[in-house]
């Protein structure tokens, strides 16, 4: 009987295969008719369940249809993951294999892309780039583009293995290829151990965001059933096996599929039928019936990671190659062993049987093999590549226990992750450093510079001249949690630095740590900064200017223009940009410049603010700073929309867009196109505004820029007449905001939101507590542009709840609120100025003393200042008030007011348009200009169907018995639906609710068409 270790013949995953192949289909394989999408699936399962396997088979049909095949897996390397392994793997097999496409491709971008693949250009040893999430973001943007061009002309399928040993930077960068991905006939597969996936598992979270992405499919593999056992028992044993024996395998092996190789295995070698109770016995009885030299050898290779280099092992085993070599055999020919696919070393065949052999070895020997692991690699750096050195040396000094030799280098092992831009891996290795600070010997730690090992010295105010202290570590440590995205870590370390630096007497120090806990507290929820924004500037005054004293001054004046604007914030801003030019600080200038610019045209200087702008906006550009680019055209339009130049704003957004796809920045292109969003809702372009919010929600990263988008597709909706729809949206943009920073720029747009759902729902009270809430506290100068058009439907709820008696309790109240808000508001710009005319006729209005001229003086100051929409509603207006005296020219107004609803799609107002011309019997049918929306059937005001039926009868004049036969029920049946409307509408009787029907124009009129006079 022949007995092989991997059955020839795959067994069952027929259903799994098909997923896989049927991406290949869909990607555009030659014949297959697809459309070139790219294709993202996640494979999962317990250790040895065939996750290896399957993949095996799926690339092997990739191959046979002239794919181009890149694997590439997670490495361990004790308890740690090599940051972006499974890609710098794959793209170094995409190099061998299309070496000018992938050239072609990276033309331009090689030093970044060298971060991930270093043979694409010489690397400098601090870096040629910034530090910053910013340009994580840029280096992840060009991989994608990078795999976008070359799948542009070959089909590329990009397998990444054991997620479950990933670092957080490949999660991250994997993350983001599978959300920005839309072109080229790209494959990517990553697979995970599932069983390796605890509750605190790092990779629990990053499954949960991919089951949220419609684009990933996941197949989860389970175990063989008996039948499946019985074929692979077969193809194992090359004949078929006995009942009794498939019975015994599977009830040992629970059908996982390594499992029944290696008690295949195990049955054919001779073992007893009482076979031994776990698969840890299995393996480790395989392993001691090798020779000797093997088990020295597979004891080695267990501890050196993942893959171990055969140079590295004839080093570290100090054996002769001729012994080496025949332990290598022995280990391999027993398939505990595989040569690595590009020959260049030796890996454990399974993980399960690696892990086995570790957990065996003694509690003195895991410290010895590593030491000289780390022995070998110091005496000849070339036996591993150039970008794990760093790395897997400071995992094996740390492992043999040698503080002297493991701090120096986790430290530079840290520097090595900082320049790839693996922030987390960065913070566990400087928080390895942490823990090894007090073990090192003190002639160590004194040779150790600032220059050497920290980045953030200077901005911290560290002399690099003296030796590296504590301190340092755990201001790095902060700025890499907060780039890495783990807060929490770094808010403690910021935390606990911050309170050693008051200690030592380091105000400068501590005011950074301050600074840095101000940016922690507000990502996390826990506050709006400014009690540690307050402390910073408390530590720094009366200090010389320095690198610290601006970044404070600049932070605390950008806080204060969104919170609490005032004449003192312009002189914080002049000082800020003054201290940075001092200390030759232009970032930090330029920061501070560009909020300067800002609170000038806040202050009406609206000419110099936008030339400080622009300044400052052009020089990020030129200067290449990622940050402040993202920074600036996402505020910039902001301001030109606040001043009423929508169409500037978007020329702008054009190019704010370009710039921040090119750098990476997702959430700053989300925060643009949620601006991109509120400019064409300004234009009238409400379709192009629909489609720029929603691309926002998908691309944001964090919650603030979703939630400014989800009010864009609020107002929209609210605007459209879905109500129902813009209560979604307002539920997930407060979701999204939270409760821990209630800043204006998203308050005021949200009781905007708020009270037009309550007033179209007639919920009156509700609309005017929304309001009242909203401008409590007053309304701030930088933000009056969300407030004129809160202030403004609060005006118009009160205008056309005129008369309702439901609506006249807290109706004076109301008004003066409103009156009185106006008051603190200013009208610097035309637009603000219109809708300060605006409100004031909306005011008189709800009184009943407004006139054609209020609403001609409204006309005239919208004519040139765009907002099409809110043009058009004031034209309506007018219209209505010059029925009585002019026909022809309120029908003229109608029919333009009526063209804008219908080019916008706005429905509210072309139902008021509709019920206007009926009311008055007017027809605008005339060419292109007739409305194209029905009016709306009933008033909105809480009335159930039936109830708004009987209502337009009551308005009709029609008795009890007459509604009855109307509507085919009983004359009590009416009484009753007639008594819950007057409670409903607040009225005394029929004829006032009859009147308040005809003067609101709750209903079209009940003359024909033929009654109409043509104007």
């Amino acid at each position: 009987m022949e007995t092989r270790s991997v059955s020839p013949v795959f067994v069952g995953r027929a259903g799994e295969l098909s997923v896989l192949t049927g991406a290949l289909d869909r990607v555009g394989c030659p014949g297959s008719g697809g459309q070139g999408e790219p294709q993202a699936l996640l494979v999962g399962g317990e250790a040895g369940v065939g996750k290896t396997r399957l993949i095996e088979e799926a690339l092997a049909e990739a191959r046979r249809r002239g794919a181009v095949v890149a694997v590439g897996g997670c490495v361990e390397i004790g308890a740690d993951g090599l940051p972006f392994a499974p890609f710098s793997s794959a793209l170094r097999t995409l190099h061998r294999l299309l070496p000018e496409e992938l050239a072609a491709a990276a033309l331009g971008q090689e030093d970044e892309l060298a971060r991930l693949l270093p043979e694409l250009a010489p690397r400098s040893p601090r870096g040629d780039a910034g530090r910053g999430e910013d340009d994580r973001a840029r280096l992840f943007e060009l991989t994608a583009r990078l795999l976008e061009r070359i799948a542009a002309d070959h089909v590329v399928v990009l397998v990444l293995e054991d997620l479950h040993w990933a670092d957080a930077s490949t999660r991250h960068l994997l993350a983001y290829l599978f959300r920005t991905l839309r072109r080229g006939r790209l494959v990517v597969v990553a697979t995970y151990r599932s069983d390796d996936v605890h509750r605190r598992h790092p990779l629990r979270p990053f499954l949960a965001e991919l089951d949220r992405m419609r684009t990933v499919q996941r197949i989860e593999l389970t175990r063989f059933t008996r039948d499946e056992v019985h074929h692979q028992l077969a193809g194992i044993l090359a004949a078929e096996p006995e009942a009794t024996m498939v019975d015994r395998v599977f009830d040992r092996s629970d059908g996982n599929a390594f499992f029944v190789e290696e008690l295949a295995r195990s049955i054919a070698d001779g073992s007893p039928c009482g076979l031994p109770d776990s698969l840890r016995d299995i393996l480790l009885v395989r392993v001691e019936a090798l020779p000797e030299d093997a088990q020295k050898v597979a004891r080695i290779v267990a501890e050196g990671g993942s893959t171990v280099e055969y140079g590295l092992l004839l080093a570290v085993t100090r054996l002769s190659e001729d012994d080496l070599i025949e332990a290598l055999r022995s280990a391999v020919g027993a398939n505990i062993l595989l040569a690595t696919t590009d020959g260049d070393g030796y890996r454990f065949r399974h993980s399960l049987a690696r892990e086995a052999v570790a957990d065996d070895l003694l509690p003195g020997e895991r410290p010895r093999i590593n030491r000289r692991y780390a022995e070998a690699l110091e005496a000849d750096p070339a036996l591993v590549r150039d970008d794990e050195r760093a790395t897997r040396l400071a995992s094996y000094w740390y492992h043999a226990q040698v503080p002297a030799k493991a701090l120096p280098a986790v430290l530079r092992a840290s520097v090595e992750a900082r320049i790839r831009h693996a922030y987390a891996e960065q913070l566990r290795l400087l928080e390895r450093a942490m823990e090894l600070w007090d073990a090192a010997p003190d002639d160590i730690r004194g040779g150790l510079r600032p220059l050497d090992y920290a980045e953030v010295y200077p901005a911290c105010g560290c002399d690099p001249a003296t030796p590296l202290r504590f301190l340092d570590l755990m201001a790095e440590a902060t700025v890499a949690g907060r780039l890495s995205s783990e807060r929490e870590r770094a808010l403690k370390i910021a935390t606990r630095g911050r309170r050693m630096a008051v200690d030592e007497g380091d105000p400068l120090r501590a005011a950074w740590f301050a600074v840095e806990r101000y940016r922690l507290v507000s990502a996390l929820g826990r506050g709006d900064g400014w009690a540690e924004l307050a402390e910073a500037q408390s530590l720094v005054r009366g200090l010389p200017p320095s690198a610290v004293h601006a970044e404070v001054l600049a932070e605390v004046v950008g806080w204060q223009r969104l919170h609490a604007p005032g004449p003192e914030s312009l002189e914080t801003a002049e000082r800020a940009v003054s201290y940075a030019r001092m200390v030759s600080e232009e970032e930090i200038e330029l920061k501070a410049r560009f909020i300067l610019g800002v609170l000038m045209t806040d202050a009406g200087d609206i000419d110099g603010g936008l030339a400080e702008i622009h300044a400052a906006r052009e020089r990020a550009v030129r200067l290449g700073l990622p940050s402040l680019i993202g920074r600036f055209h996402v505020n910039l339009p902001a301001v030109l929309e606040g001043l009423g130049r929508s169409q500037q704003a978007v020329d702008l957004i054009t190019e704010g867009i370009a710039l921040t796809h090119h750098y990476g920045l997702l959430d700053s292109e989300a925060w643009i196109l949620g601006y991109l969003a509120e400019s064409c809702y300004s234009l009238g372009r409400w379709d192009d505004a629909v489609t720029a919010a929603e691309q926002a929600v998908r691309k944001a990263l964090s919650p603030r820029p979703r939630g400014y988008a989800a009010v864009q597709l609020a107002l929209l909706a609210l605007a459209r007449g879905d109500a129902a729809a813009a209560a979604g949206q307002l539920a997930a943009a407060r979701a999204h905001f939270g409760t821990h920073d209630p800043m204006p720029q998203s308050s005021l747009p949200l009781a905007r939101v708020e009270l037009g759902i309550a007033a179209a729902d007639g919920r009156v009270a509700d609309a005017r507590a929304a309001f009242a809430d909203a401008v409590r506290d007053g309304v701030q100068p930088c933000v009056h542009r969300y407030a004129w058009p809160l202030v403004r439907a609060a005006a118009t709820l009160e205008a056309d709840t005129r008369g309702l008696p439901a609506a006249e309790p807290g109706r004076a109240e109301a008004l003066d609120l409103i009156r009185r808000t106006v008051t603190t508001l200013a009208a610097a710009v035309p637009v603000w100025q219109a809708h300060e005319t605006w409100v004031r006729a909306e005011l008189r209005r709800a009184t009943g003393e407004d006139t054609a001229a209020d609403w001609a003086e409204a006309d005239a100051a919208f004519d040139g200042v765009g907002f099409p929409r809110e043009h058009a509603m004031v034209r309506t207006r007018r219209a209505q008030t010059l029925l009585p005296v002019d026909r022809e020219q309120a029908t003229a107004l109608l029919r333009r007011a009526a063209a804008t609803a219908q080019r916008v799609g706005d429905r509210p107002l072309a139902e008021d348009i509709a019920l206007t011309a009926q009311s008055a019997r007017l027809t605008l049918a005339s060419g292109d200009s007739a409305p194209a929306i029905a009016p709306r059937q009933g008033p909105g005001l809480g009335l159930t169907p039936r109830e708004e039926d009987v209502l337009r009868l009551v308005a009709d004049g029609r008795s009890n018995r007459q509604i009855a036969e109307a509507l085919y029920i009983s004359p009590k049946t009416a009484s009753v639906h007639v008594s819950n409307i007057l409670a409903k509408l607040g009225v005394s009787g029929r004829g006032e609710a009859a009147a308040l029907a005809h003067r609101l124009r709750l209903f079209p009129s009940s003359s024909g068409p033929d009654d109409r006079v043509s104007a």
